[in-house]
């Protein structure tokens, strides 16, 4: 068993402001904004800075219910499977940090690396030109999303897009995003 008061020094050491781990509901997603929104108020840091912040928190956690799919591991009583991820947001020399990590169809991350690598690729202007592309498109994905979160994520944070699939088995992955925000 681990040693909470290493775990808690840790989570000091890399200025770890909020941290989750289990099943994502609607409901959480409002408490965590609400929490955030509440700590981005106390801190002393320009205005835009917090804006900026909490967009990009807002677009990630919006992924993360939207978009992950069931733990390998985890199920309910009735024997559903649920939906769980983890996220960490953090204040780090550079700016701040969000993490987040889900499980995905494997048959699903190259298509997402795909997109994550033609976002990585594009300068400022080229982002501005896809999210116009992708908004006049249209078109809407079978979980309901029109391909704007990404590209909305690394138009605001001014940084690429770090991220990490792992395997799991030979049909769940686990998908790491990385965001730097300065």
């Amino acid at each position: 068993m681990i040693d909470i008061h290493d775990f808690y020094d840790e989570m000091e050491r890399e200025n770890i402001m909020l941290s989750f781990k289990g099943e994502v509901t609607s409901e959480l997603l409002t408490s965590i904004l609400q929490i955030m929104e509440s700590k981005l108020d106390n801190i002393s840091e320009a205005p835009k800075v917090k804006r900026k912040v909490f967009n990009v928190l807002v677009e990630c956690l919006q992924n993360l219910y939207h978009h992950m799919d069931e733990s390998p591991v985890a199920s309910t009583e009735d024997g559903n499977s649920k939906r769980k991820a983890v996220f960490m947001i953090g204040k780090t020399g550079e700016g701040y940090r969000i993490i987040s990590g889900n499980y995905m169809h494997t048959e699903n991350v190259s298509p997402l690396q795909g997109r994550l690598d033609e976002i990585n690729s594009l300068d400022r202007d080229g982002l501005k030109a896809l999210y116009k592309q992708v908004l006049n498109n249209g078109q809407v994905s079978e979980k309901g999303g029109g391909g704007l979160g990404m590209i909305d994520i690394a138009r605001k944070s001014g940084h690429p897009l770090a991220y990490n699939f792992t395997e799991v088995n030979e049909k769940l992955s686990f998908f790491t995003l990385n965001i730097l925000i300065s």
